[in-house]
């Protein structure tokens, strides 16, 4: 309280002390323009300028205030389209996503003046187009989703592979993702796209030079890498293989020596390359790669393969399967084998054996037409049928159950 006793007074004196200043010292202004003058006191003009400088600011923070609003106005009427935009992606992604290509379309196309990602709507207006079969529609959604951003070219290009792949064109896929190649380092997605396309086309060549680069940049796990490998070096010895001509067993040793040496050592990939051996009728050559394999690490079918080689002397081949039983003595697929090589030497006895020994170990189709045809040349018939019925049975797994039928020979208390 005291406080403010003392302000007030202090105001009170300096009120007092301005009054007599301009009593004392009123000061003199003159303002001449043309022929108008305007005298007046200092204090008055003092006055008058603070009221023009007050009058000016005014005048400015209004026209301020006019402008942004009209910024405000147009802002707001963007921002409603942007919504509306939004709107209209959303409903138009789910109807693609159901199945509506027709509204989903309409939809997106609406959507993409004012959305924030016009490319999205294009291209997925492009997907909907193509399962309309509208290609014209098709190639101008592409366009107008490749004018829609300067780096939307290899989105565009994926998109445009992708649905030649769809539609079988496995051949202008191919063109197109050659261009998108470029960087594949950025897009490993063009090298997926681009070995599902080679693969459609049977291409194992191009697959052949494609393999370092789906290595180096991890496009496939590593089993789904290894089957492909395999695939591709398996499908150019086959290729050499059915070559025709005498040259058919080089081109195979020349294949095969360009496999690299991991999937040399591979059971599948060395199987096929034996079974293109004898196939091109290089059977020296088959009989070595099946000794050599066998000797460093047993492998069942290889065995079996050498059932099929036809070595000039049957008697040693024979003896050498012998020795490998003493090692294997329940790997029924030797024992096929054996029962083979006997029939080639014609020991029917002891073809009979290995069969039946085969057949006690795992009963397959294979061992029982064996066993069949070895009976029926004996002169066992009805042993022989039987074996060829149960061979059926066990390659014809998924029969539907058949009713007993009723006999023609049955009496009639049993009819009843």
């Amino acid at each position: 309280m005291r406080g403010l006793l003392i302000l007030a007074l202090l105001a009170l004196l300096l009120g007092v002390g301005v009054v007599a200043l301009i009593e004392n010292h009123p000061g003199y202004v003159l303002i001449a323009y043309g022929q108008y003058t305007v005298e007046t006191s200092l204090w008055v003009g003092l006055v008058l300028l603070a009221l023009i400088a007050l009058l000016l600011y005014a005048a400015i923070a209004l026209l301020r205030k006019v402008f942004s609003g009209q910024r405000s106005i147009a802002g707001w009427l963007g921002q409603r389209k942007t919504r509306r935009a939004a709107r209209l992606t959303h409903r138009g992604l789910i109807n693609f996503i159901e199945g509506n290509w027709e509204r989903a379309r309409r939809q997106l196309v609406g959507g993409a003046e004012h959305s924030e990602v016009p490319l999205l709507n294009y291209l997925i207006a492009a997907r909907a187009s193509f399962q309309l079969d509208e290609a014209d529609k098709m190639r101008e959604y592409l366009g107008m989703a490749e004018q829609a951003g300067s780096d939307a070219g290899i989105a565009v290009e994926l998109t445009q592979a992708e649905l030649k792949l769809q539609g079988g064109q496995f051949e202008q896929a191919v063109a197109t993702l050659e261009r998108a190649r470029r960087n594949a380092g950025r897009h490993p997605y063009v090298l997926k796209l681009l070995h599902k396309a080679y693969r459609a086309l049977e291409d194992w060549d191009a697959l052949l030079k494609l393999l370092p680069e789906l290595r180096k940049h991890a496009v496939l796990d590593d089993a789904a890498l290894l089957d492909l490998e395999r695939t591709v070096h398996t499908q150019l010895l086959e290729a050499c293989a059915t070559a025709g001509g005498d040259s058919a067993s080089v081109a195979l040793h020349q294949r095969w020596q360009a496999t690299p040496a991991a999937l040399r050592q591979d059971k599948v990939v060395l199987r096929s390359y034996v079974g293109y051996l004898i196939h091109a009728g290089d059977v020296s050559g088959a009989a070595k790669v099946i000794q050599r394999a066998l000797k460093q690490d047993w492998d069942g079918d290889l065995a079996r393969l050498f059932g099929y080689v036809e070595l000039p002397d049957a008697g040693r081949q024979l003896a050498q399967a012998e020795a490998w039983l003493a090692d294997h003595p329940r790997d029924y697929q030797l024992l096929l084998t054996l029962g083979r090589l006997s029939c080639r030497h014609e020991l029917w006895g002891k073809a009979r054996d290995y069969f039946e020994s085969s057949y006690r170990q795992r009963r397959t189709p294979e061992v029982c037409a064996e066993l069949g045809r070895l009976l029926a040349a004996l002169g066992e018939d009805r042993e022989s049928a039987g074996y060829f019925r149960e061979g059926l049975l066990l390659r014809e797994t998924s029969l539907p159950l058949l009713p007993q039928p009723k006999r023609a020979d049955a009496s009639p208390a049993a009819l009843r």
